[in-house]
């Protein structure tokens, strides 16, 4: 990777964490996305993705918990159980040739979940409950190995399920989402603290431009303001870098 590529990317990175931000999510998935259009090499990616996703995902959480979003008691359970999966699956050292397609099928699922949300907006509806704490743990690990493997938070795979398994409201699995995120990434990043070394120079002009979003994201996100647009054309920016992915 060359600085002049990254230098083309914190206004990316603005724009993704405004959106992901609102939905409750960090933006990993965004982020990987937009490096890999621009030739990011992986080992570069995935400790990036996840400084970014600390801040965007500390900020949201902030937010989300002042107005009552942010359901603790089913965010423990699920941490238990994705903490020390994420780390594990973090420390392991993944051959491109694997880590690639991998994040292809990450991000046509996350491209595909966004277009398919896009119209819609984070309202309450009827919640059924909590799973056990055995179940919570059992979920938690499977998506955390995921979210390890990745180098992101595990967002993208978390909030559609606790959505369509009524486990709690849409608004508040945003809230939990970004609790999720925030606990994950730490966890990835700890796993190989070698990786720190990797980061560009410009990191710190990207983490301002992330926080500046997640700042505006996650307000728009407590008022309930819809992106349509930038959904849907952050989804197709997915799908690009998923067969650029795929192509090599």
């Amino acid at each position: 990777m060359t600085d002049p590529y990254f230098a083309l990317l914190p206004l990316g990175f603005f724009l993704v964490a405004l959106l992901y931000s609102s939905v409750g999510h960090a933006g990993a998935t965004g982020y990987l996305a937009l490096m890999a259009l621009t030739g990011v090499a992986p080992e570069v990616m995935r400790p990036t993705a996840l400084v970014l996703n600390l801040a965007v995902a500390f900020i949201t959480v902030v937010r989300f918990s002042r107005v009552g979003l942010l359901p603790w008691r089913l965010l423990a359970p699920l941490l238990l159980g994705s903490v020390p999966a994420a780390f594990l699956a973090g420390s392991l050292s993944i051959p491109d040739a694997i880590y690639r397609p991998l994040l292809a099928a990450v991000l046509i699922a996350a491209a595909i979940r966004l277009a398919a949300r896009a119209g819609r907006d984070l309202t309450s509806e009827r919640v059924a409950g909590a799973p056990r704490t055995p179940v919570s743990a059992l979920v938690g690990g499977g998506i955390g190995l995921l979210a390890g493997a990745t180098g992101t938070g595990g967002g993208v795979f978390l909030t559609p399920l606790v959505i369509a398994r009524r486990w709690t409201t849409a608004r508040a699995a945003a809230g939990l989402s970004a609790g999720f995120i925030l606990a994950n990434s730490l966890a990835g990043l700890a796993a190989k603290p070698a990786s720190l070394a990797l980061l560009p120079s410009t990191l710190p002009v990207a983490l301002l431009c992330a926080a500046a979003g997640a700042l505006i994201g996650s307000e728009l996100g407590a008022r309930r303001v819809g992106l349509i647009g930038l959904r849907r054309l952050l989804a197709l920016v997915m799908l690009i870098a998923a067969l650029r992915l795929i192509a090599g």
